[in-house]
């Protein structure tokens, strides 16, 4: 059965996990590694995984990585992250990251916000 995204977020969270398959498949010791680094960071210690995640999508922003723009605001959703504390995450990137930061939020991270809390309900 082939998956059916019912919508853009839905469809690049799952192009992104697909093509993260057919890496792993590819290296696998490296992907190994890469996920308990990363699985590591992304713990709860001093600070929490709900900040961790609105930090990693500061990051994302500032980068312009719109799968990891994508990826983040999930997370921070998933952490419990409130549509205001996302956007004044948007807000102090924007501080350093400008109009290209605005412009992935006024987009991307608000169809995203829009999209994911469709697919919760």
């Amino acid at each position: 059965m082939e998956f059916e995204a019912r919508n853009s977020t839905e469809a690049a969270l799952h192009h992104y996990k697909a093509g993260l398959g057919v890496f792993t498949q590819k290296m696998p010791e490296f992907a190994k590694h890469f996920n308990a680094f990363t699985e590591e960071c992304f713990k709860e210690g001093t600070l929490s995984q709900k900040e961790k995640q609105l930090i990693a999508l500061g990051i994302s922003l500032y980068t312009q990585d719109e799968y990891c723009i994508i990826y983040h605001t999930k997370g921070c959703l998933d952490q419990g992250c409130s549509e205001q504390e996302i956007l004044e995450a948007v807000g102090v990137t924007a501080a350093f990251g400008g109009g290209a930061t605005i412009s992935q939020a006024v987009t991307l991270v608000q169809e995203c916000i829009q999209e994911l809390n469709q697919l919760m309900q």
